[in-house]
């Protein structure tokens, strides 16, 4: 996510489920996070995000093998990118502004 007011709600609602977890502004940073910390259990990604974005760094997140649990956060209704998160296998694609009931209960029901 390269939005830092949704970077610390984010941060807040995981913090308050317990969770542990590590942030990034864009996909490269992403996905060097997820290449040197095996033991992540969730990717929760924007699609727009500067150097690359969310569905590219998801897709060679994929392409290491990985079948890690990934939820999209966008406000990008296109029929390309909802195609591509499909074909990801996302766990959920949420829509901003997002109902954060919603995704408190998704990473929840993801059982991380």
């Amino acid at each position: 996510e390269d939005e830092t007011d949704l970077i610390t709600i984010i941060s807040d609602t995981l913090s308050k489920l317990g969770a542990n977890f590590l942030t990034a502004k864009n996909g490269a940073e992403g996905l060097e996070l997820f290449e040197n910390n095996k033991d992540i259990q969730l990717i929760v990604s924007d699609i727009n995000m500067p150097v690359m974005n969310g569905i590219e760094m998801i897709r060679k997140i994929r392409e290491s093998g990985s079948n890690i649990p990934c939820i999209i956060m966008s406000a990008h209704t296109e029929p390309e990118y909802l195609k591509s998160a499909d074909e990801l296998n996302v766990a959920d694609y949420i829509l901003k502004p997002f109902d954060f009931i919603k995704f408190i209960n998704l990473v929840s029901e993801l059982e991380i």
